[in-house]
């Protein structure tokens, strides 16, 4: 991206205020006035301008009250303002930043960001005063552990980056921000090692976000969208974590993770398939616990994609393909179902969606026992009045809970969504449906990338080593190279006098 063009996306963002130039030298702006400050900041309450006198020179002050709290205010702006003998700025505060005399539209933005500006005669400078209320660091909500660092990041993005280096004492550890939104003027902090991330990530990750024009941002999930390959696809490209030891161990293979002021989560590029699958448990576990797991994590996927609609298949076009006495119990099961298979596993399907959103979306212990007691309830209920089968229950419930095996919550919205997919085609076609959505899923996920790298990687390995942390994870200690996907600079995980 040109130079050229960069300021004018900056310039977008902080638009001129119209000012009277002088028409002999048109480079020549007006200064910042307090008509000029008041006309932008008009109808906003809580704006504070107050004026002081230091000396003999008039001082002034403004706030965003909201944004700063009384004692941060008395202790950084007031009180050295009282000992001051001097009407120096310099003098007067340790630590401060200049503002430009023509910069008004960058004034308004550290008014609105929580910095209080004093205007003396002669400069213009401002204070870090930003005190706005904020949530602590707790325990995750969504990627729990019974081993491992039980910290996650939160709304603040200068806490979040402090859980990041206080793990990565390196100065390699390099952070770039970005303002996004025309309206909400979101920072996003891009954030890799340079050492080690490859440049043409890097460079490719600014670009994309650079190019993002957009009002505003309430979340990290609404950029990630803006940022991935294929916006259609219904699986996720790039990996979501709010966990601290996720974010490091991705740092450090080399991958570059984007966070956001005022969002929890962090995303890594690029993100594989099998990440999605991969829990950082697995690294304290034994190696042979953390493979079974990632086995079990991995079959889950297929089964909970693959059951419910092989049910509908059998008993719609293959009958034959079960045994006897089976066939005979699903016989009995839906001896007084009025609806062919395919209509009886959507509506169970449909409930069981409704039981978890109704359950997502209500306080947590009556969410809790709506969505046990509902699902007792009405899966009982259906079976008595006939609407399903007590075997089709036993199916839902089981492909509900595979779901939910993936570590990341946005793989298991996407198993949700495919799954529909091979339900309907399994009742139209049986299972050479079930095989047409299997054979477009994996043609699909083959010509999927990630930040321009092959998103089934390493199920088809870029590097034979990748196998080593893959399905089966190997002993730490014969891991020894960072994942191909990443591209590294540096390939080795430890000095082995190779490098």
């Amino acid at each position: 991206m040109s130079r050229r063009k960069r300021g004018i996306r900056i310039k977008k963002y902080f638009p001129e205020q119209p000012q009277d130039t002088n028409l002999a030298n048109p480079d020549i702006k007006k200064p910042i006035t307090i008509e000029d400050i008041k006309a932008s900041l008009k109808d906003i309450d809580d704006i504070v301008l107050k004026e002081v006198k230091i000396k003999e020179t008039q001082v002034t002050i403004i706030f965003l009250s909201s944004l700063i709290d009384d004692v941060i205010l008395q202790q950084m702006v007031f009180n050295p303002i009282d000992w001051s003998n001097s009407d120096k700025p310099e003098e007067i505060f340790k630590h401060y930043e200049v503002l430009e005399q023509d910069e008004l539209p960058k004034l308004i933005h550290d008014v609105m960001s929580g910095y209080t500006i004093l205007m003396f005669e002669n400069e213009i400078i401002k204070l870090s005063t930003f005190s706005a209320p904020s949530r602590s660091v707790s325990p995750p909500e969504n990627e729990t552990t019974v081993m491992g660092p039980q910290d996650s990041f939160v709304e603040s993005l200068k806490i979040n980056l402090s859980l990041i280096k206080r793990r990565i004492r390196s100065p390699q550890l390099k952070t770039k921000t970005i303002l996004l939104g025309t309206e909400t003027k979101n920072t996003v902090a891009v954030i890799y090692m340079e050492n080690i991330a490859n440049e043409q990530h890097i460079d490719k990750v600014i670009k994309r976000i650079e190019n993002v024009e957009f009002h505003g941002f309430m979340g990290l999930a609404m950029l990630k969208q803006m940022l991935e390959d294929r916006p259609f696809s219904p699986f996720p490209q790039y990996g979501l974590t709010v966990r601290t030891d996720n974010a490091t161990q991705d740092l450090l293979n080399g991958k570059v993770l984007v966070m956001m002021d005022g969002s929890p989560e962090a995303a890594n590029m690029p993100s594989t398939f099998m990440e999605m699958f991969l829990s950082p448990e697995d690294y304290y576990n034994r190696w042979t616990t953390a493979s079974l797991l990632r086995a079990l994590r991995l079959s889950g996927f297929f089964l909970s994609i693959l059951l419910t609609s092989t049910y509908v298949s059998v008993l719609t076009f293959h009958p034959e393909m079960l045994p006897p006495q089976l066939l005979r119990l699903l016989a009995e099961s839906r001896s007084q179902v009025p609806f062919p298979p395919v209509i009886e596993v959507l509506i169970i399907e449909l409930v069981i969606e409704v039981l978890r959103e109704a359950g997502a979306r209500m306080p947590t212990k009556i969410g809790q026992t709506i969505g046990i007691v509902g699902g007792i309830v009405i899966g009982t209920a259906a079976v008595e009045a006939g609407l399903a089968s007590n075997i089709l229950i036993v199916l839902v419930a089981t492909t509900a809970l595979l779901s939910f095996i993936p570590p990341s919550y946005l793989m298991s919205n996407a198993i949700r969504f495919i799954r529909y997919g091979y339900i309907i085609s399994a009742g139209m076609l049986g299972m050479f449906g079930q095989m047409i959505v299997f054979a477009w899923m994996i043609n699909h996920l083959s010509n999927l990338t990630s930040l321009g790298v092959p998103y089934i990687s390493p199920v088809i390995p870029r590097k034979w080593t990748d196998l080593l942390n893959s399905v089966i994870r190997f002993p730490t200690r014969m891991v020894i190279q960072r994942p191909g996907i990443s591209r590294a600079k540096k390939d080795l995980v430890r000095p082995l006098d190779e490098e």
